[in-house]
């Protein structure tokens, strides 16, 4: 089977699923990166040289091979590209096809009404409900999103972002986490949807009730220097590290001496890869309930916790019971790893879509059980943390 994913550049969310399909694939299997990376995102240290990455073909540098490529590929994933005349080219070739997508209307579904934003919905999506196509949600609010406007009926699969699993051995695992202060870690850019300013009020509660411990913050972004002010007016400087961007491996080397990961991003984060990363790292999460990824990987009390409606006062009780019950509590950090390591990553999604579209290739749809390529239910946003706490999603 020859497959492409088209999307706007590859980074490190993609490359690990991009290189369990070329292990699987080789040559069979390219990854077309529809632009150069943006200055920010380099900045971040997101930068991946393609010259290193056999697969990845630039669409501004060969337009022609790339979109034969498209054209002649059994199955095709497009993410966001920024050319959707690409995708409507494929899409009206009736050849198998994915959408791979986070959520249409974060700020808020009434947006659904507006005519001018249904027309576009149409033109990419509606018109083609009875196609060849598919419908991936990187994001748990994403089918009820695609719901809303009629798209894709019975077609809505989980799915997600991908990052680098790391795999433990038993005596690895246990090794990571040491005695001690309990070392909590947040990583994203330093901006309001991502609440920084949450982990410096949590950091007051903390210190206020006399527990002992530490704060590692990873990233940067236009809140810095108030939340870095924030932190000396509070006395917490001795509690606090600041890290500013750092590279991938090396978020992830600090996560794995954490234990309890918090992510505070609201209802506007589409999925949220650091959940992922977290998890993996065996770190306790901490997750607002509406981030994307949350209902999809976190099991309430079993391999994390999620607070509703960007509450910080729900966030603090949360920590305060981690605090109080540490030692009855750390064992979901393990459950969440196993989470990761088990299903939610490249090499498990990759296999999955193979195996998924090769009977969607045979005339059979025949989704996972559960975990990615598992079907998506559309539960509206303002249901989604009762869904979650009666575990039905």
């Amino acid at each position: 089977m020859k497959v492409c994913f088209v999307s706007n550049y590859i980074n490190h969310h993609q490359i690990p699923f991009s290189n369990a399909l070329y292990e699987r694939l080789g040559s069979d299997y390219c990854f077309v990166q529809t632009m150069p990376m943006e200055k920010e995102r380099v900045a971040m240290g997101w930068e991946v040289d393609v010259k290193t990455l056999p697969y990845v073909r630039c669409l501004y540098e060969e337009e022609y091979e790339c979109r034969k490529i498209i054209a002649e590929s059994d199955a095709a994933l497009f993410g966001w590209s920024g050319r959707e005349d690409i995708a409507e080219e494929r899409l009206r070739s009736g050849k198998l096809t994915f959408r791979v997508s986070e959520r249409l209307y974060r700020e808020g579904q009434w947006k659904a009404v507006s005519p001018r934003g249904l027309v576009a919905k149409y033109r990419e999506h509606i018109r083609y409900r009875n196609q060849n196509v598919y419908l991936l949600c990187a994001g748990a609010y994403t089918a009820s999103d695609f719901h809303l406007i009629g798209a894709y009926p019975g077609k809505m699969f989980r799915w997600g972002y991908f990052p680098e699993t790391r795999i433990y051995s038993e005596e690895r695992f246990a090794s990571l986490k040491k005695e001690g202060p309990l070392q909590i870690v947040w990583a994203g850019r330093f901006i309001p949807l991502k609440h920084p300013e949450y982990v410096v009020k949590l950091g007051e509660c903390l210190l206020k009730k006399g527990y002992d411990f530490r704060v590692h913050m990873l990233g940067s972004g236009e809140m810095e220097p108030e939340i870095r002010e924030q932190v000396k007016r509070a006395g917490l400087a001795e509690r606090f590290v600041f890290y500013g961007y750092k590279e991938p491996d090396k978020v992830r080397d600090v996560m794995e001496r954490c234990h309890i990961h918090l992510f505070t991003s609201n209802y506007l984060e589409g999925w949220g890869a650091v959940v992922n990363e977290g998890m993996n790292s065996g770190c306790v999460e901490v997750v607002n309930a509406q981030v994307g990824a949350a209902p999809y990987l976190i099991r309430h009390g079993k391999n994390g916790l999620v607070y509703p409606d960007d509450s910080y006062s729900e966030m603090e009780a949360l920590v305060l019971d981690l605090f109080e019950h540490w030692e009855e509590r750390r064992q979901m950090g393990y459950a969440a790893y196993r989470t990761i390591a088990g299903e939610w990553n490249a090499e498990h999604a990759a296999a999955e879509f193979l195996r998924f579209a090769q009977r969607l290739a045979d005339g059979q749809v025949v989704p996972a059980a559960e975990g990615p390529l598992s079907p998506a239910p559309a539960v509206s946003p303002g249901k989604m943390y009762g869904v979650m706490m009666r575990r039905e999603i």
